[in-house]
């Protein structure tokens, strides 16, 4: 595959927080977090200064549209010219396009058009960057290690979501807009020499015969229920390069086959109907997304609301945001140092039930105190739940598919949650934000329900 020509790394016989090659990665994908990070704070205040309160809304909302409507395409993209290389020139194309933005804005006074462009590319760039960022960590540890990678990716999240904004405003301070952008560019130009030198493989957990949830082969290609704890049939690098591979008796296209699929609309319903079939990845895929259904709107503008009809104001949605936000922390340190979970379908499971009741009690919760307390439980619940559910839906997931697999992953949240928010802030003007905030949290419990209904997961170890 084109992007995968760097050696694979040998079976783990490091931890993944001891790998030099998974810190490389690591430390590239938080420079690159920290530039989107950077660059939004850059890109509100830059509108901000040229444009009013409405049109600096379309401006920060804009590039939301081309990232929701492209990202099944991003992930074929992945799929077909291999994640690593997405991810690269991904990250080359918004530095150069944040540092010529820097320059335009240091040198002349551009009107809101440039603003507008700057976002609508950037969600392009967008679209494709993440299916291909969130294929990657099979490629890096073996199936034994994606737990404990998915918590220190976790950890990287939060870090760029800590440290963005107060990078962004010192940039800000010394020198406006023009600087935070060309601060936001150097931190995209440091991930790439980063990344070039990260070593992938295929998928570096099909090697693994110790991967627990990788299932043994069947004639369809997919897992039996109740072969999900145990080990895999190894597949090595060369099976996913065989030139004539046959598709198997579903009509799933066998890996090697994907490079001669014809039309990327083929491969992307190629994909669709992968993620339908898997007896494993189908039910956590859909069960996140009803989650992430229920639970966008709480989550989101729910705290706002919350916090302006207690009377707590903008400081107290800032200690349940950060409560949450330490809670999500911990999670993530936790799963680094445990690594391993055993019975990980069915603690999964457990941790969405409750996560979800948490999080709908922070809309009942009388006093501030309370509400930080549960915002706290809630972050450390999900973080655990959002954890294993990525590391099962990648370890079982054929190394072919992965970047698609992500990219429907990707869509729940970027492109289809989001349009609850109107009907969620409609919903609490009506009724107030407890029987709202409770409601949500029965849908959300629904992917829960859908996920135990599986025995695929319920068996995953």
């Amino acid at each position: 595959m084109i992007g995968t020509a760097h050696a694979a790394p040998p079976p783990a016989t490091v931890s993944a927080h001891r790998d030099p090659n998974v810190l490389r990665w690591l430390a590239a994908y938080t420079a690159s977090l920290l530039g989107d990070s950077v660059y939004f704070l850059a890109l509100g205040f830059a509108a901000a200064k040229v444009a009013p309160p409405a049109e600096v809304g379309v401006v920060m909302a804009v590039g939301a549209v081309p990232r929701a409507l492209l990202l099944l395409g991003g992930g074929v993209v992945a799929d077909r010219f291999g994640p690593r290389l997405v991810v690269i020139g991904s990250d080359a194309v918004r530095c150069v396009l944040i540092l010529a933005a820097a320059a335009v804005l240091a040198l002349t006074a551009p009107g809101l058009w440039l603003l507008i462009a700057l976002a609508l590319v950037f969600g392009v760039v967008d679209a494709l960057f993440l299916p291909a960022v969130g294929a990657l960590p099979p490629r890096l540890v073996t199936g034994d290690q994606l737990v404990r990678l998915q918590g220190m990716r976790a950890l990287a999240v939060r870090t760029g979501n800590i440290a963005g904004p107060p990078l962004g405003g010192l940039a800000m301070g010394l020198g406006g807009a023009s600087t935070a952008f060309a601060v936001a560019g150097g931190l995209f130009a440091l991930s790439v020499p980063l990344l070039l030198g990260t070593r992938i493989g295929a998928s570096a957990h099909r090697d693994d015969p110790a991967a627990g949830l990788a299932a043994r082969a069947r004639p369809d290609g997919l897992a039996a229920p109740g072969e999900l704890a145990e080990p895999a049939a190894p597949a090595g690098p060369t099976e996913l390069a065989a030139p004539d591979g046959p598709a198997g008796p579903d009509g799933l296209a066998a890996p090697a086959e994907l490079a001669d699929r014809g039309t990327a609309w083929a491969e992307l319903r190629d994909g669709l109907r992968y993620v339908r079939r898997h007896r494993l990845v189908g039910p956590l895929v859909l069960s996140g997304a009803v989650s992430e259904f229920g639970l966008a709107g709480p989550l989101n503008i729910g705290m706002v609301l919350l916090a302006r009809q207690r009377g707590w104001g903008s400081a107290g949605y800032g200690w349940i945001i950060a409560a949450f936000g330490a809670g999500a922390a911990a999670s993530a340190l936790l799963l680094t140092v445990r690594g391993r979970v055993r019975r990980a379908g069915v603690v999964q499971v457990a941790t969405l039930f409750a996560g979800s009741a948490a999080i709908g009690l922070i809309g009942a919760a009388p006093v501030l105190g309370a509400a930080v307390v549960l915002a706290l439980l809630a972050g450390l619940i999900c973080g655990i739940c959002g954890g294993l559910a990525v590391a099962m839906i990648q370890t079982a997931t054929d190394p072919a598919y992965l970047g698609r697999v992500t990219s429907v992953m990707s869509l729940t949240g970027f492109g289809i949650a989001p349009l609850v928010y109107p009907a969620f802030g409609a919903a609490v003007s009506l009724w107030g934000p407890t029987p709202v905030f409770l409601a949500a949290a029965a849908v959300s419990m629904l992917g829960g329900v859908i996920a135990l209904s599986s025995p695929a997961v319920r068996t995953a170890d």
